[in-house]
């Protein structure tokens, strides 16, 4: 088994492979315009149900935006294509517009096979391509077309059993019997406002749940919700495309306005009746998760209010219609969602994730309700529940028991006390898909200079063998440019309350004597996301690159960012913009004293949560930051969404003055230095509206700025030419201001 490569031993492994090819210079047009730059990266790894293979997506080389169906055979020992996406379907691919916002929402981009089911005999594998759904047996290795409608075929899955196939058709719930071909219309008044089985925007958006159905273990029945968004309110969005402007009528929930209307419901199969549960007198609700009991007659549903300060976990049985709360969850500030609930096999007992001593936990409970015990404790946080060996009494999780820069996986033995064990190797980042038997799992492994490998590995941690090495010789596209990557150096700050904060600092390899640098702080710095770890990102690559022409770049996770604990996120609730703006001006007094740093050339660059910081920091801190790049800015949190927002910041009712203090439009008059500003002309995210609204403010207070729009871009502003394009602006931005040439 390689052992992997401590921080240190890694800048002395790179170095010595790259002696296989003489040093290139990064370049922006190579960086984005070339897709192996990082190696192979297969995507969407599954087990089979039977373990017996391993599943993934492979881009083509020459044609990296489509993806085929790949499998490495473990008893064979071979990899091999599976299915060809054009065996499948051929020619271009007409999506829905939900299906468009549905793919954005997962952040699926690309043609050809981009999701994929195994039925649980693991015979069968069902794509949806094109608006309708491809059933493909392995036995004979054909695939026959489920479903020829005009119609969109949505959300697809197998049922339990592998009998039927399910899906959303124009806002209704189906069933087809694979058997006879049969389709079975489940739910009858969807269309318009009603959406049945399918999950409204901001449980798309924001909760990361991505379904609105859910099937009962032994095929009888399908709980499902119903929305209604007349309560939305309705908004004309523009999306502005090179050559013409598209209008969309869209209900959107700006925050203190009216969510959807909720209810939940059980449909049985063989007569489609529908049984409602009562979800209680208060309608203001979400509805965050639902999942079946291993005795099929139970339904599990998470009740949250709307303040997301109390959540519920609710069991309604089916049968007799009556129903319990087993638990209940709440804070004096948020609750963070989780997918971490599993019902043991024996339907006494399940496991659940629990903030509630300030980091993110694992709990054994009966399904009465009672607690058993705390199966994991200590200052450091869960990542994810990911599987259960019942006949070893053995719980396997992933998290930062080690360091909070890296993501491991660890077992604890469930019903007896014992010692957390760590599984996988110290020294990289680890990303892991369990296999169903909990016997073997996929192991997705990189550092911040080593882009990710994939191997397959016993439940002990012992290698078997690779699924993508990803090595980095004399073949591998990366290796020309190794001798100039730096390696990042890592360190600590405290911030006002004493918290410990981690950086990470890019800096050009060779650094002249006497010679001042200028720095730009690369930030994001809102919750639920972390970029200080020891991983692969692609983004790396800019900040070699930016290294290489002489900059310094500089990251820093300050309060409120995620995997840390609720204390350490905390403290930005009900005023955003104000601990974080406090923190990395903490970071850049930090950089003041580093004899290398020009404190006069110091600019801050970020996109989204990041943008917005961008704003405030040049408003709010401008004797700290000389020069900023603000990507797709929040500018005004009552033009965001309310499940977002209202987490964050409660009720404009209740904290108006914490709205108008967050938005930066009380600091613009503040801007001293040189501002540049885009955004993605379809951005249905962070609305365009919100990059207008300051440009008007700014050109009113007759503050210059810089502006770059790109027509037709969403949020994540894809496609090559679009990110050559714009890190070549931000590029220029900085040299420009900074006089780097």
């Amino acid at each position: 088994m390689r052992n992997l490569l401590s921080y240190a031993a890694l800048a002395a492994g790179l170095l010595a492979t790259s002696q296989l090819a003489v040093a290139q210079p990064l370049t922006l047009e190579r960086i984005f315009d070339d897709p192996t730059l990082a190696g192979k990266a297969p995507v969407k790894l599954k087990f089979s149900p039977d373990g017996t293979r391993v599943t993934y997506l492979q881009g083509k080389v020459d044609d990296y935006n489509r993806y085929d169906l790949w499998e490495y055979n473990i008893k064979a020992d071979t990899n091999r294509l599976l299915v060809d996406s054009q065996a499948l379907f051929s020619g271009p691919e007409t999506l829905s517009d939900e299906e468009k916002a549905r793919r954005e929402r997962q952040r699926i981009f690309g043609r050809g096979i981009l999701e994929y089911k195994w039925s649980k005999d693991g015979k069968a594998l069902l794509f949806p391509l094109n608006g309708d759904l491809y059933y493909y047996e392995l036995s004979t290795g054909k695939s026959r077309k489920l479903t020829n409608t005009e119609a969109f075929e949505t959300d697809a899955r197998f049922s339990p059993k592998g009998n039927y196939v399910s899906f959303i058709r124009e806002q209704d719930l189906y069933a087809l019997e694979l058997a006879t071909g049969q389709e079975i219309r489940l739910s009858k008044d969807g269309g318009g406002v009603i959406k049945n089985g399918m999950a409204e925007f901001v449980a798309q958006e924001e909760m990361g749940r991505m379904t609105g159905y859910w099937w009962a273990g032994d095929e009888s029945k399908i709980a499902f919700t119903r929305i209604d968004e007349s309560p939305v309110q309705e908004a004309i969005r523009n999306e502005i495309y090179a050559d013409e402007v598209k209008l969309f009528n869209q209900r959107y929930p700006f925050t203190g306005t009216d969510n959807v209307r909720i209810d939940l419901g059980v449909v049985t199969l063989n007569n489609q009746k529908i049984d409602w549960v009562d979800l209680g007198k208060d309608k203001d609700i979400y509805i965050a998760r639902a999942k079946w009991l291993e005795d099929d007659t139970t339904l599990s549903y998470q009740w949250q209010n709307r303040s997301q300060q109390k959540l519920e976990l609710r069991f309604y049985n089916a049968s007799n219609k009556q129903q319990r709360v087993a638990l209940t969850e709440t804070s004096d500030t948020w609750l963070n969602l989780h997918f971490d609930l599993h019902f043991l096999k024996d339907n006494k007992h399940f496991v659940w994730a629990s903030e509630r001593d300030g980091y993110k936990h694992l709990y054994l409970y009966r399904t009465s309700g009672q607690l058993v015990r705390q199966l994991t404790k200590g200052k450091w946080v869960v990542d994810e529940l990911q599987g259960i060996d019942e006949k070893k009494g053995l719980v396997y999780f992933s998290g930062r028991k080690d360091t909070p820069l890296e993501s491991h996986l660890y077992s604890v033995p469930l019903f007896k006390k014992g010692n957390i064990k760590r599984i996988t190797e110290a020294g990289a980042y680890h990303k892991v898909v369990m296999a169903e038997d909990n016997r073997t799992f996929i192991d997705s492994k990189s550092s911040v200079n080593q882009p990710t490998s994939v191997s397959l590995r016993n439940s002990n941690g012992e290698f078997i063998t690779w699924l993508e090495q990803n090595k980095l010789d004399d073949q591998h596209p990366l290796t020309p440019f190794l001798n100039d990557l730096a390696t990042p150096e890592y360190g600590t700050l405290k911030a006002e309350d004493g918290q410990v904060m981690h950086y990470r600092l890019f800096k050009p390899k060779h650094l002249e004597k006497d010679k001042k640098y200028p720095v730009i702080v690369n930030v994001y710095g809102g919750p639920h996301a972390q970029r200080v770890t020891n991983s692969w990102r692609s983004k790396n690559l800019y900040f070699q690159y930016m290294a290489q022409q002489g900059y310094i770049v500089f990251q820093l996770d300050n309060r409120g960012s995620y995997n840390r604990g609720k204390r350490f996120e905390d403290p930005i609730y009900k005023h955003l913009g104000e601990v974080e703006v406090a923190d990395q001006i903490r970071g850049v007094e930090f950089l003041r004293t580093l004899d290398y740093v020009d404190p006069a050339r110091i600019g801050i660059y970020g996109h989204s949560y990041g943008g917005y910081m961008a704003l405030m920091t040049m408003f709010k801190a401008g004797d700290y930051f000389a020069a900023g790049v603000s990507g797709a800015p929040v500018t005004d949190w009552a033009l965001y969404d309310t499940h977002y927002t209202e987490r964050y910041l409660g009720h404009p009712k209740t904290n108006a003055k914490g709205y108008e203090q967050s938005a930066v439009f009380p600091y613009a008059d503040g801007l001293k230095g040189p501002l540049m500003i885009y955004h993605g002309m379809a951005d249905d995210n962070v609305l365009f509206t919100h990059a207008t609204k300051l440009f008007k403010q700014l050109q009113d207070n007759a503050k210059p700025f810089e502006m770059m729009t790109y027509p037709g871009s969403k949020h994540s502003l894809r496609g090559k030419k679009v990110q050559t394009h714009l890190h070549q602006t931000i590029t220029n931005f900085f040299n420009r201001h900074f006089e780097v040439k």
